[in-house]
């Protein structure tokens, strides 16, 4: 990994310093809120998704390999850093997260990246779907407005919390969500 900055600015001018001013405003626009929503998905407080995005982004555009990288909060690790936080707590999570850090590095020391190739479609077609599911269910209680409802780790825990709790939707709030949703 090489930190030069020579030759990167050469050609840029006050136009292209506009577009990407406008671009990254843009950005930071869906990033922040998106990474708040996945910090709450994730079971800890907003603050802490609102901070990531903000030092995460300052980190990748440091460290990124290429001045187009692209990088921002994801929805493949709700489901992980969840059972991370309510079977370990949210610093064991920390710990988590310096590992997987670790352990990235040294991939990207010893030229690992390839070892990607070697993971069967069907098992990255699964995992994506298991993903998918988990993020879907797990809202399902905040668009119906259930109240009083507790997270498990497992799905089918968290399947049977929801129909316990159906009486509990919030009516006015889905008449409310109708009313909005026929008038776009």
């Amino acid at each position: 990994m090489k930190l030069s900055f020579s030759g990167r600015f050469q050609g840029y001018n006050r136009r292209k310093f506009q577009k990407d001013l406008i671009s990254g405003l843009i950005v930071g626009i869906v990033a922040i809120p998106l990474g708040m929503a996945f910090a709450i998905a994730s079971g800890v407080k907003p603050e802490y998704g609102l901070y990531t995005t903000i030092f995460a982004g300052i980190l990748i555009s440091l460290f990124g390999g290429s001045k187009f990288q692209i990088g921002g909060p994801t929805g493949a690790f709700i489901p992980i850093l969840f059972a991370i936080v309510m079977q370990y707590g949210y610093d064991n999570l920390l710990i988590a997260g310096f590992m997987a850090g670790v352990i990235l590095l040294f991939m990207g020391i010893f030229k690992l990246g390839g070892v990607i190739k070697f993971i069967p479609r069907p098992v990255t077609i699964g995992f994506t779907t298991g993903i998918a599911v988990t993020i879907f269910t797990g809202q399902i209680a905040n668009f119906l407005g259930l109240s009083n409802l507790q997270r498990h780790q497992e799905f089918l825990s968290n399947m049977k919390e929801l129909f316990i709790h159906f009486s509990t939707i919030n009516m006015y709030r889905q008449c409310s969500l109708y009313r909005h949703n026929r008038g776009i």
